[in-house]
């Protein structure tokens, strides 16, 4: 395809029809970035209980055996969310969950569409804005 020429796909969308695709993919790039804020929550969170654990054995050796204690069986071993959820957890359901399924459903949208094209409304402003460059 000529970078210069509008895809059928794109020429034949209504601009609401283009909107609603749009806000689609919006939609996913949005949970995308969600979700690496999600593994950022999740490494710094093991960076975390690194350093608690770090703590456990110098408290341990400057006899605050208490205090290591706490942190051995209380804090160390419990989930972020729950008792029992640690990061990874919610890490992985956000991405077997909402974020799986709203990519489906992007494809899908775009399939129903566009014939699959990606960034129709992109594609459609770029050509637009180079056909005012070529009459201006």
């Amino acid at each position: 395809m000529d970078e210069d020429e509008q895809t059928d796909a794109a020429a034949a969308l209504t601009e609401q029809e283009r909107e609603a695709l749009h806000q689609v993919e919006l939609g996913l790039e949005w949970l995308q970035r969600a979700h690496g804020h999600l593994i950022e929550f999740h490494h710094n969170t093991g960076h975390a209980m690194d350093h608690l654990a770090d703590a456990e054995t110098m408290l341990r050796e400057c006899g605050y055996e208490e205090l290591a204690n706490a942190l051995r069986d209380q804090y160390l071993p419990r989930g972020v969310i729950d008792e029992d959820r640690w990061s990874y957890d919610v890490l992985e359901c956000f991405q077997e969950d909402i974020l799986a399924d709203i990519r489906t459903f992007e494809t899908e949208t775009r399939e129903a569409v566009a014939d699959g094209q990606r960034h129709v409304a992109e594609r459609t402003q770029k050509w637009e804005w180079r056909e005012r460059a070529r009459r201006d």
